[in-house]
């Protein structure tokens, strides 16, 4: 199974719809988890005629961005793991948002990742994908996945062409792949 995972769209801020470019990074995929900053119904239509979307609100959704289709966090069941999907990512154990190499070097260690996680929630979770920082990550700790795909047209809070992310199930375990959107431009 191949998963597009995308984040922090924007919609209408960033443009009229995702970039282009997110139409080719998902090619073939089965399925697509957003990890929030929708901002209207309209962005998830368009994804949705590439491959079917799980999506979850950001933590201060308008109206609209609260829609049906998403929700605080999400789970989703895929072949066997546990996805978390959330937008803003807070773990007790980390007194900052998670960008690359903060949970390894500033998690508290009197607390547990995991339940931390089974705390977001409500239960076990094998992998997470949240987005809201704008910065692509892929870690592994306490042998859970950590996805953020960063966001599609915002790099570091710099408008410019940012990333989405693949995630594949593998007999060695889920991989994920950051997707740098500028490569694909035609």
């Amino acid at each position: 199974m191949k998963i597009g995972l995308i984040s922090d769209t924007h919609i209408p801020a960033m443009g009229t719809e995702p970039p282009p470019e997110v139409i080719t990074a998902f090619e073939g995929v089965d399925v697509i988890l957003h990890a929030g900053d929708i901002n209207i119904p309209s962005c998830i239509e368009w994804l949705e005629r590439i491959a079917p979307v799980h999506a979850s609100s950001s933590f201060f959704a308008t109206a609209v961005e609260a829609a049906p289709r998403v929700s605080q966090p999400v789970i989703v069941e895929l072949e066997g793991h546990t996805i978390g999907l959330i937008h803003k990512l807070e773990l007790m154990g980390l007194m900052e948002d998670v960008y690359p190499g903060f949970i390894d070097k500033e998690y508290l260690p009197s607390h547990s990742i995991r339940a931390d996680l089974e705390g977001v929630f409500g239960k076990p979770v094998d992998i997470v994908v949240f987005g809201y920082t704008h910065e692509a990550l892929i870690e592994t700790h306490d042998g859970i996945l950590f996805v953020n795909p960063g966001s599609t047209s915002m790099v570091k809070q710099v408008m410019k062409l940012g990333h989405v992310a693949l995630l594949e199930f593998t007999p060695h375990g889920p991989e994920a792949k950051i997707i740098d959107l500028a490569s694909l431009r035609k």
